[in-house]
């Protein structure tokens, strides 16, 4: 692409344009970070409003009935399980992403152990998301069983690293840093064949790439809510179980929400049947009432169609950076292969932190990840192709005029 009126053109073109304007979005910012956090639908105010202002301030606790809110994980749970490819009745919207990593990991070592005592080890990638390494960590800890937690140096490693002693392989969908993607059914179809069992971190990939969890046959996953799926800062998580792994352990953070018969208050727990058991506490009603707005705006497309948009859009992204921006020590970090690649692109930079804290003063909005990584996300819900060339344009002038030195682009804040 040598124009930008070409980029106009694609958009002019694209099925999906008209998704944006259900999105609030400032009109000079161009936002390539959904896959940190999403942008807000347009319906979340006002969905915020009618939770705050008439389900909790004239309903009160009334709600819990009258308006459903305790349903709301379940009810959620159903409409995020196409995404994903699950049934109905196999996903709840509730906690965290780590918390439901504890609870689905402690579940899927206690059936490992009962089909295989001897296996012992957790197999993931020195490259996770390092909370998912903590909370293996952590869980092995507490079991204090001779759990080893094994961490292969590259994804080429993996396959290998699943021998006989792996009781279940924690695998993220799409690396949160160079935006690699796993063949999720050949690499669980290996795992199964090793006797071992898959667990999937999607938080990277729900909302982002077509997933089929029922489909390559996985155990366990767990995703968040607040990147692709738009539903804000520190909005629930999700937990998926298929049915035939529901009823064979009871996850140990067992709060009265899991509970068969909550309100008959009995001292002693006794799980519920199905996915209920993988609920724990009260939950956030407020913030959950605002994941539906997301995951409403999907309903108005197909993942397919969402994915044809992303790889067009990482596409340009990629061929118009090392086109324009040949000169400026880029090095893309991101595969080239569509099979391999989520919807994030990666970059290296010796000056990385400080090249987007310059992009961000200049209103792209991306981020940093160690080492020297720029990432770049592409929601193809509200991201357009002139945003492509925009930013890309807006990346150039940055370090042609290394508008990046200046000091205050070097100062670290609490978050990068």
């Amino acid at each position: 692409m040598n124009d930008r009126n070409e980029a106009l053109a694609l958009d002019s073109a694209d099925p999906l344009a008209a998704l944006r304007e259900q999105f609030t979005l400032a009109p000079e910012t161009i936002y390539l970070d959904g896959n940190s956090l999403g942008v807000p639908p347009s319906a979340s105010a006002a969905r915020a409003q009618a939770v705050i202002g008439g389900e909790w301030g004239e309903g009160l606790i009334r709600s819990w009935n009258t308006a459903g809110w305790f349903a709301l994980p379940r009810r959620l749970g159903n409409k995020l399980a196409p995404l994903i490819g699950a049934a109905e009745d196999e996903v709840v919207v509730t906690d965290t992403i780590s918390i439901n990593l504890f609870k689905a990991l402690s579940a899927a070592l206690r059936v490992a152990n009962e089909r295989d005592p001897k296996r012992r080890v957790i197999v993931s990638e020195r490259s996770n998301f390092p909370s998912d390494l903590y909370i293996a960590q952590g869980l092995i800890e507490q079991l204090d069983r001779g759990y080893e937690l094994r961490l292969v140096d590259d994804p080429s490693e993996l396959r290998a690293a699943i021998r006989e002693d792996v009781a279940v392989a924690m695998i993220t969908h799409v690396n949160y840093r160079t935006g690699e993607m796993h063949d999720m059914r050949a690499l669980t179809e290996h795992i199964h064949a090793q006797g071992a069992l898959a667990l999937w971190d999607l938080a990277h990939s729900a909302g982002a790439v077509p997933v089929d969890l029922n489909g390559v046959n996985a155990d366990y996953a767990v995703g968040c809510t607040y990147k692709y799926l738009n539903g804000g800062p520190g909005s629930p998580g999700f937990v998926w179980v298929p049915k035939r792994n529901q009823n064979t352990f009871s996850q140990p953070l067992s709060g009265w929400w899991g509970h068969k018969s909550p309100f008959e208050m009995n001292p002693t727990y006794r799980p519920d049947d199905g996915i209920g058991r993988y609920l724990c506490g009260t939950q956030p009603i407020v913030s959950m009432s605002l994941v539906e707005c997301g995951l409403d705006v999907f309903l108005q497309t197909d993942m397919q169609a969402i994915r044809a948009k992303s790889l067009a859009l990482t596409d340009l992204f990629i061929e118009l950076v090392e086109t324009r921006c040949k000169a400026f020590d880029l090095t893309l970090v991101t595969p080239r292969e569509h099979a391999q690649r989520g919807s994030h692109v990666s970059f290296e930079h010796p000056h990385g932190y400080e090249v987007m804290q310059a992009l961000i003063a200049r209103g792209v909005i991306g981020d940093y990840r160690e080492p020297r990584v720029l990432r770049f996300g592409f929601t193809p819900l509200y991201v357009r192709y002139v945003d492509v060339w925009d930013a890309v344009e807006t990346l150039r002038d940055v370090l042609a005029t290394e508008y990046w030195r200046k000091p205050e682009f070097a100062a670290r804040g609490a978050v990068t």
